[in-house]
């Protein structure tokens, strides 16, 4: 008696197989997705009770010594948080990198068992940048303008980077207050802190998104461009 599968079979087991990671890799973005919209509003849920509070304080206080010293403590505090925040929210856009080249793996394994299916699939079969690319809806294009700040600031690290770098600035002007400085130099100590705590995130997340898991290697690359002629 034979023990072999019969093709028909083997192939239905290697398709449910895939399909289950593959629904498994969705509900896993889906939440990455939560967890990165549940960060950001967490985050400006802090920042706004932070200045309501100030608000009131201010009225108590009337901008005086005491408003200074509160106020340099609870946005330093939304610093912090605003920091760690836009740490957690670089993991999860990695996350959510390592999950779309997962998916493109199966779909690529999809194609390897019905090739004539090709024609249909929208999204890359294909593990490398280019092809994580077009599964995100990027233009190819736009490859070697991945860690570009404008790209950057499209995105919810570099949106959050702004908000985090404008309290460093406030910290700054309202330190530079506390040492009984000119407005001018107020001004200009917000600015320079600002700049300062944006370039060091810009840098941070650009390095980010240049270093890939070893692990995520392409192991099914995009096919050479044709030459035009």
């Amino acid at each position: 008696m034979s023990t072999e599968i019969p093709p028909s079979r083997a192939l239905s087991e290697a398709l449910q197989i895939l399909a289950t990671e593959h629904w498994s890799l969705l509900a896993t973005r889906a939440l990455t997705y939560q967890e990165s919209l549940g960060r950001v509003n967490m985050f400006l849920t802090i920042l706004s009770g932070a200045v309501i509070a100030l608000a009131l304080v201010a009225q108590a206080d009337h901008f005086g010594a005491a408003f200074i010293s509160i106020a340099i403590f609870m946005l330093a505090v939304v610093l912090v948080t605003g920091v760690f925040t836009v740490a957690r929210l670089m993991a999860l856009n990695r996350d959510d990198f390592r999950w779309v080249l997962a998916m493109n793996r199966i779909r690529n394994a999809y194609l390897d068992l019905h090739p004539e299916l090709e024609p249909h699939f929208t999204t890359s079969s294909y593990d490398d940048l280019p092809g994580a690319l077009q599964t995100l809806g990027i233009e190819r294009t736009g490859a070697d303008r991945l860690g570009s700040v404008f790209h950057g600031l499209q995105t919810l690290p570099g949106m959050l980077s702004v908000i985090v770098a404008s309290v460093a600035g406030a910290i700054g002007g309202l330190i530079a207050i506390g040492f009984g400085a000119p407005v001018v130099v107020v001004l200009l100590t917000g600015i320079i802190g600002f700049v300062i705590a944006f370039l060091l995130l810009a840098v941070w997340g650009r390095r980010a998104v240049r270093s890939l898991d070893p692990g995520l290697q392409p192991r099914f690359p995009s096919p050479p461009k044709p030459p035009t002629s």
